[in-house]
């Protein structure tokens, strides 16, 4: 009885994982060089913590010299910095204790609105990392800490906008 309990509740929570990956969008410019591939947020983004939603964009440029661009757009909700920087850091805590940190240009006027677009170097040692809590470091440090529900779910649209023809 247990075991069928425990099959049935995986395979309740693998469902909904895939009933929650986004859709993807894909468009190529006039020139017909640039591809984008984009998670579908015309009618909410993606949440992948309380306050903090994101969309991950890939760019695939033609031709040999040219690689595929990565970038994650990050929208935390409410936050707004009023203190005057030129620059803001951003980090990812894993589960395993490391700490990668990107630091973000922000807008001419110095201060911050809540939304930010980072490069993902290298998506697929993003994939294979357990992502725990995303701070962000302004005049006040704010803390996200996602669950292993929305872990999930960024893995599968990550995974899937890598994979996207």
């Amino acid at each position: 009885m247990k075991i069928i309990l425990v099959l049935v509740s995986f395979f309740a929570a693998s469902l909904s994982v895939n009933a929650q990956a986004a859709k993807i969008l894909t468009s190529v410019n006039d020139a017909g060089d640039v591809a984008t591939y984009e998670l579908d947020c015309t009618v909410k983004f993606q949440t992948l913590a309380k306050g903090l939603r994101y969309n991950i964009t890939r760019h695939e440029f033609k031709g040999p010299e040219m690689k595929n661009n990565y970038r994650l757009l990050l929208v935390m909700d409410g936050f707004y910095s009023k203190t005057l920087n030129d620059s803001m850091m951003i980090s990812a805590v894993l589960t395993d204790g490391t700490v990668i940190e990107a630091r973000k240009i922000i807008e001419d006027d110095g201060f911050f609105d809540g939304a930010c677009t980072l490069k993902i170097k290298d998506p697929k040692a993003l994939l294979e990392a357990n992502i725990d809590k995303v701070v962000v470091h302004a005049d006040k440090e704010v803390v996200y800490k996602i669950s292993d529900q929305n872990r999930a779910v960024f893995k599968k649209n990550l995974s899937n906008i890598i994979e996207a023809k």
